[in-house]
């Protein structure tokens, strides 16, 4: 059974940036623009996914900004 723990810090962030940044935009508006840069995120863990959507929200490439968070994870080990 995945940790029910990692839900509120996930929508916590992602409901801050949802405020900060595109407070006009609908969630799904929000969540198809966001697809729309990245792909799918279907395998996507939740920490790895907001890696993305920080990255996405501040005008990154979001694609690269996970290729980056797998590869500091990597590194830690």
């Amino acid at each position: 059974m995945r940790d029910v723990n990692r839900i509120e810090p996930f929508l916590d962030e992602l409901g801050e940036i949802w405020k900060e940044r595109y407070p006009d935009w609908r969630f799904g508006q929000l969540m198809y623009n966001f697809f729309s840069s990245y792909g799918d995120p279907f395998y996507l863990e939740e920490d790895a996914f907001m890696a993305a959507f920080r990255a996405y929200s501040k005008g990154e490439n979001p694609k690269e900004a996970v290729k980056r968070y797998y590869e500091e994870k990597r590194n830690k080990k």
